[in-house]
């Protein structure tokens, strides 16, 4: 009786301490900086559940740019107030450069990951795949019976004067493409941006409506028939189609700008180990699916699998842009982009 009850006991006991670590796991909370919008509903409602599930803790998103989220991170760098930040692939340069960024420890699915996704030896990795082209609005280029856009200098055209909605390129990374692109076509390079500020404020300025800090303005800019052309990725023009909205991607003649959405791990903060499992997580083909199929966010794990044949048609077009995408020199943008910013807005955006 005596063994019967001391075994009883035992049991009871591992039990409560199973539910205390369950309870103290439960209070813990993780905190991502990432784009807001369709962006964060997509990982709050479809990808982050299951992990929050599975080790009892709370996931929250702190919303903001890429700008945003850097100039938190920067702040608080001593004592992190995010695990994960969320950034397009050359502001998420600055921050490694700036040492915000731990490296991923190794993981299966830091090696299933396309070898393009890794960055700066595993500081920092590729969650959401994608290219900077053109959007339109078809609705008013049907009215008026234009052909859809075929070249980045389509955003020269004097038909389009007061019809061009252009990101910032001091703040937006869509805008900063687009400046680069045209400087390439001009002849121009990463070393070289004379050329691209020249066509931009002889040619393309002027026809330009709004210059927009970020893309959030956007989307009501198309419903009032404000917008006709502006620079975008296709998960944005998938993110306004899904609102109803006309619009449509091209990839320009002269190619498209690669566009990673990366995750780094902060340095120095609260939740390191189950900070890294979050991140391993989010590089599995089984989360990335679930972000491809609830968010057109193109998966960087090439083992993901469409689970619908709309999502499947997102990973072909994917497919075919990656053809003539154009990756750019982030080492050369980030040590001259203050210089570029502060002309830009002298400018540009006088």
């Amino acid at each position: 009786m005596n063994l019967k009850f001391l075994a009883g006991a035992a049991a009871s006991f591992a039990v409560a301490i199973s539910a205390s670590s369950a309870a103290l796991a439960q209070d813990k909370t993780l905190y991502v900086g990432m784009n807001g919008g369709p962006y964060e509903k997509t990982f709050t409602e479809a990808v982050f559940p299951d992990f929050e599930k599975a080790n009892g803790v709370k996931i929250v998103v702190v919303p903001g740019t890429s700008t945003d989220i850097l100039a938190k991170a920067t702040a608080s760098k001593d004592n992190p107030q995010m695990h994960l930040i969320f950034l397009d692939d050359g502001v998420m340069m600055r921050a490694i450069s700036s040492g915000l960024c731990e490296k991923l420890q190794p993981s299966p699915e830091l090696n299933e990951i396309a070898a393009s996704a890794r960055i700066k030896g595993d500081m920092a990795a590729g969650i959401d795949m994608g290219m900077t082209g053109i959007g339109y609005n078809k609705k008013i280029f049907d009215e008026n019976g234009w052909p859809a856009p075929t070249s980045w200098l389509d955003l020269a055209d004097p038909k389009f004067k007061d019809k061009l909605v252009f990101q910032s390129a001091a703040t937006s990374t869509y805008g900063l493409h687009a400046l680069l692109m045209v400087n390439r076509i001009e002849g121009g390079s990463e070393g070289n941006v004379e050329p691209g500020f020249t066509k931009i404020k002889q040619d393309i300025a002027p026809n330009v409506l709004e210059f927009i800090p970020s893309s959030a303005k956007l989307s009501e800019m198309v419903q009032t028939g404000e917008a006709a052309i502006f620079p975008l990725t296709p998960t944005a023009i998938g993110n306004l189609k899904d609102k109803g909205l006309p619009v449509e991607y091209v990839q320009p003649k002269e190619g498209s700008v690669l566009l990673m959405i990366a995750q780094c791990v902060t340095a120095k903060n609260s939740e390191p180990e189950l900070s890294q499992k979050l991140a391993a997580y989010l590089m599995s083909a089984a989360a990335q699916a679930k972000a491809l199929n609830a968010g057109n966010i193109i998966p960087s794990n090439p083992s993901t699998k469409a689970s619908n044949p709309v999502a499947q048609s997102k990973l072909d077009a994917f497919n075919g842009y990656m053809k003539t995408v154009i990756t750019l020199d982030w080492d050369a943008i980030n040590a001259k982009r203050p210089e570029w910013n502060n002309r830009w807005n002298k400018t540009i955006e006088r």
